[in-house]
């Protein structure tokens, strides 16, 4: 009889693994990796300690590079639409990897980390999707070949640390951390080793990314778990922290068909860039820059009944079908469900009354601005 069992490569893990089942938490298979979904508190008391407080996050999985060559910053512009030949030193930017009809590929951070003297390379730090890393880089280096050099930054562990007193938390650590503000990235001695951090994060809270030596990550991480502030937070809070937060994920608000136009991501397309038209995909972002697209992603709050999950459909107030819920769940902080989804643009107006198809049952919904709840970034005054 022949054997049927589908072999499937066993997980990954990150440095901090072993913390994790320590700390009793359960572990699922996510991007490759064995990952904390949750602690023993669960998810909605780690969403809400992270509003109120700071939550600590394992993102070891995601793929982090440094980018070298002659020009890696022109050269990055190729495959995306961003101006990174602008970039300042010790700043860092969200864009998104692009196909060659304007479809994403991924969505990225990528900076340039400045030295304790201020000083910075030529070169780029980036910070990819793990379940897209791979891949990434092979476009990357496909589309680069000659102009820059990927060089894969595997000994490195990545945690976030967010929430109202995460600043405080990682100052008391790292005093030099204090000056920063929204997307500074800097290269310097911290925690007792050397570190890249980054006062970003994809929860809407104030807090930093902080990436160390893989040898170091569980002293680090054990350290900041003993400020009585900081508990740990899985995967299950971090999706209903970015979804609050209004902020996409991709695989399921972003995929190769969806343009950063239809996603609401025009502020990545630099005006510089609109007007050379020289990334992937111009000719289209372009023209739906200018005469609008087929389709629009909407935020969603549901007035009555259970949270819409992804892959609901969406009706007009007439009750047709002209949509889907590509983000959904409950939101700890509104109390109630909210998605993110996919509409005609002329129901993309704030206030548009909207149902959402839940076990065969309509809902009513209406379209809310973005965020669900308001970003606490800090910028400078």
């Amino acid at each position: 009889m022949p054997d049927t069992h589908e072999d499937h490569p066993p997980l990954k893990t990150t440095p901090l693994t072993e913390a994790h089942v320590a700390l009793g938490a359960r572990m699922v298979p996510f991007a490759g990796y064995s990952m904390p979904v949750q602690y023993p508190d669960g998810v909605m008391k780690e969403h809400l300690w992270t509003r109120e407080h700071a939550g600590l996050f394992d993102v070891s999985h995601m793929g982090q590079a440094r980018l070298t060559g002659v020009s890696p910053l022109s050269a990055f512009e190729e495959v995306v639409p961003g101006d990174y030949i602008g970039l300042k030193p010790g700043k860092q930017k969200y864009s998104v990897l692009l196909n060659r009809t304007g479809g994403i590929i991924d969505d990225l951070m990528a900076g340039r980390p400045t030295s304790p003297d201020g000083t910075c390379d030529d070169g780029l730090f980036v910070v990819v999707n793990g379940a897209c890393k791979d891949n990434d880089f092979k476009v990357i280096d496909d589309e680069l070949a000659g102009q820059v050099t990927i060089h894969r930054l595997e000994d490195r562990a990545l945690m976030a640390i967010q929430g109202p007193e995460a600043a405080e938390v990682v100052q008391a650590h790292v005093p030099a951390t204090a000056d920063m503000v929204f997307m500074d990235i800097r290269s310097m001695p911290g925690f007792g080793t050397d570190i890249i951090v980054s006062r970003s994060g994809y929860t809407g809270e104030d807090g930093y990314e902080i990436s160390v030596p893989a040898g170091e990550a569980v002293r680090v991480w054990n350290l900041l778990l003993e400020d009585e502030r900081v508990k740990p937070i899985g995967l299950g809070a971090r999706d209903s922290l970015r979804l609050e937060a209004g902020l996409p994920l991709y695989g399921h608000d972003l995929d190769e068909t969806v343009s950063p136009v239809e996603a609401g991501l025009t502020f990545a397309i630099n005006k510089n860039r609109r007007e050379q038209r020289d990334f992937p995909g111009a000719a289209r972002i372009v023209k739906e820059l200018a005469d609008g697209t087929a389709r629009a992603k909407v935020c969603l709050k549901v007035l009555e009944g259970a949270p819409a999950r992804e892959g609901a459909e969406v009706a007009d107030a007439n009750g047709v079908v002209v949509g889907v819920v590509t983000s959904g769940g409950y939101s700890p902080i509104l109390k109630g469900g909210i998605a993110l989804a996919f509409v005609p643009p002329e129901l993309k107006a704030v206030g548009t009354q909207l149902k959402v198809i839940v076990r065969g049952k309509a809902q009513p919904a209406e379209v809310v601005a973005s965020p669900f709840v308001p970003h606490r970034y800090v910028r400078k005054v």
